[in-house]
């Protein structure tokens, strides 16, 4: 769990949320996009591959201010048969001090306490919190088992429960991933968008998987036949769509979350598509 602050003054704040990754991660590539998107933070919500550190050591390449939170692929590890067997849950509840729910949930309510005073909270987890929904397109709900049910996390729940309760701090955000957006046995999408309470939270889940597509189109102004000739020579990577999950903040409130592609061709982004998922009511602006 990790939380990010906005102060109550700090104006408009611009998030990039990168959903699980699966090995989809270029950095020059989406050094491009996101210099198009133009970030003030770039949100990562973990399963980066299953044992791939470079790619972990490329995302802290990253030159933009950053947060990541590691996902279950990122305990991946491979059996070793010839090992002595080890209790490696134990080990990990030993590492982080965790040893039950109650203990996970405390871990971030205190997170989110020791921002400053009168921030805003943003919590990101790999996974959501429970409570949101057990249909199987719901933003947490299980969609592998008939009858679907609530997958999400119940100490995410219970921390933000507590803080909602105990304490003044304002959650405009909570970011995950975990739950891909395409259900299992192609059956739909998820709903990747859920409300608090008297909507005082937002839920977004950025798990858009596959977060990299080929470009199946190419427009003309993209790239050159001198830039084509180059790439092609050079062995990089062709032209190709990557996910993003934007969400702008005016005064710690959410105004607008949109999913957008981006298209990165050669040296040159630019917005493919882009579907808004949330725009704050006017009557509130």
């Amino acid at each position: 769990m990790a939380s990010s602050g906005a102060g109550a003054g700090a104006g408009r704040v611009r998030l990039a949320v990168v959903g699980d990754v699966h090995d989809d991660w270029i950095l020059d590539e989406d050094t491009k996009a996101l210099h198009f998107l133009q970030p003030d933070l770039v949100l990562f919500t973990g399963d980066y591959g299953n044992e791939n550190v470079q790619l972990v050591k490329s995302i802290s390449d990253l030159q933009f201010p950053k947060a990541a939170i590691l996902g279950n692929h990122d305990c991946w590890r491979t059996h070793q048969f010839s090992e002595k067997k080890v209790d490696r849950v134990r080990l990990q509840l030993e590492r982080y001090g965790v040893d039950d729910m109650a203990g996970s949930a405390r871990k971030i309510y205190d997170a989110a306490t020791a921002a400053p005073e009168e921030h805003s909270v943003i919590l990101l987890a790999h996974n959501g919190p429970t409570g949101l929904g057990s249909r199987i397109d719901d933003i947490c709900g299980r969609d592998w088992v008939a009858g679907g049910g609530d997958h999400g996390d119940p100490d995410l729940e219970q921390a933000i429960s507590d803080l909602q309760r105990e304490t003044r701090v304002s959650i405009p955000l909570v970011v995950f991933g975990h739950m891909h957006k395409s259900l299992a046995y192609g059956v739909g999408l998820r709903k990747m968008i859920a409300f608090g309470a008297n909507n005082q939270t937002i839920y977004l889940n950025g798990a858009v998987v596959p977060r990299v597509n080929p470009a199946e189109a190419m427009s003309p102004s993209m790239i050159s036949t001198g830039e084509r000739d180059e790439l092609q020579e050079s062995g990089s990577v062709g032209p190709t769509s990557r996910a993003f999950t934007t969400v702008d903040l005016f005064d710690g409130t959410v105004e607008k979350i949109s999913e957008v592609w981006v298209l990165v061709s050669g040296a040159q982004a630019e917005l493919e598509e882009e579907t808004v998922l949330y725009k704050r009511p006017r009557e509130h602006m």
